[in-house]
């Protein structure tokens, strides 16, 4: 089946399943006592990715008509970012959103739920790994010891390398300096980069200062708002470091335990909405940067496909360590790596 014939299917099918599932929710949620949550997302207020969670938000009240209520907050308003994990384990709110990877270093499995540096070419893809083959199931197992529920994630496609200096190839990535997080960057690492970690904040100040010659923010449009532009002259995209991204709706467990199952249902079929909805906005957005950015005199290139392929190779092994022989860390990893294998991407 082509790309456009899958793609026309699952919405279809999307549709028809949402749909059904509206109609029983509805009948379902007047019985129900209403139930008020809080959630902190990712973003700051007023940007495209928390408009989105203010749909998620929306959607979940309709389909519950109006019986379950989450009252959203921006990043850092109910904690700071990387106290929300913490947080929402501890029931100080029931719900947030986050980036696997962040923690990582804690739960290995993380590294795999989040982004895999060299790994799947489309969000498809990644997505397929959670809906068909047992993505979700595991990380649910490796988010519940924490006393937390993952619900779905939001998964869209690659992020940009804004660099300082032209990189054609794989081997021009030698001796460079970089910022990377995650698992992103052991793999830069084992490219050659000396990676610099540094936050979010201060990505265009070490640009404009040559502190590195090269980094990863965010997605194209949001680096566009953040003028690098006018400190970094060329972009590789999309970025072998990050070619798919998922970013996570995460519960608190004994709070989504004790929803109704109209609720619960609510919440996933809220969540793979916005996964679609942000998916498809983000391809049309990042026409729109690309071109802003050209009119700036940034020059956008992309990596030979053969090129990526080997460095995806080399980035096996490093995967392999990030699992940290963790049985459920190695478990994703192995099923991700077999799905690579079937869709021709690893041989």
């Amino acid at each position: 089946m082509s790309t456009l014939n899958r793609r026309s299917a699952l919405k279809m099918l999307g549709a028809g399943t949402l749909a059904s599932a509206g109609l029983g929710l509805s009948a379902t949620a007047r019985a129900q006592s209403k139930v008020k949550w809080r959630m902190q997302a990712l973003w700051d207020g007023g940007t495209t990715p928390q408009k989105f969670e203010e749909v998620f938000v929306k959607r979940v009240a309709e389909l519950t008509d109006g019986q379950f209520e989450i009252e959203l907050f921006s990043a850092g308003q109910l904690v700071p970012a990387n106290q929300a994990f913490d947080a929402v384990r501890g029931g100080a709110f029931q719900m947030m959103k986050t980036f696997d990877g962040y923690e990582a270093g804690k739960i290995p499995g993380f590294a795999f739920t989040s982004t895999i540096p060299f790994g799947f070419t489309e969000a498809d893809q990644y997505e397929a790994w959670f809906y068909e083959l047992g993505g979700l199931d595991l990380a649910r197992k490796a988010y519940a010891p924490a006393g937390l529920f993952y619900i779905a994630p939001t998964v869209y496609g690659a992020e940009p390398i804004h660099s300082k200096v032209p990189i054609k190839t794989l081997a021009d990535f030698q001796g460079k300096k970089g910022r990377f997080v995650g698992l992103a960057s052991s793999v830069m690492g084992a490219m050659g980069v000396s990676v610099t970690p540094l936050a979010t904040a201060e990505v265009y100040s070490a640009l404009d200062k040559g502190v590195i010659d090269m980094a990863d923010r965010g997605d194209l449009t949001a680096n566009l708002e953040a003028g690098l532009g006018e400190v970094a002259k060329y972009i590789i995209m999309p970025g072998p470091h990050q070619p798919t991204t998922a970013t996570s709706y995460v519960a608190n467990k004994a709070a989504y335990d004790a929803l109704p199952g109209a609720y619960k249902a609510a919440l996933a079929v809220a969540a793979r909405e916005v996964s679609m909805g942000l998916r498809q906005h983000i391809l049309v957005a990042d026409g729109k940067a690309i071109a802003d950015f050209k009119s700036q005199g940034v020059e956008v290139s992309s990596l030979d496909l053969a090129d990526v392929a080997e460095g995806r190779k080399k980035a096996v092994d490093v995967w392999r360590k990030a699992t940290k022989g963790e049985a459920i860390s190695t478990q994703m990893l192995d099923g991700q790596i077999a799905f690579m294998e079937q869709l021709g991407l690893l041989a």
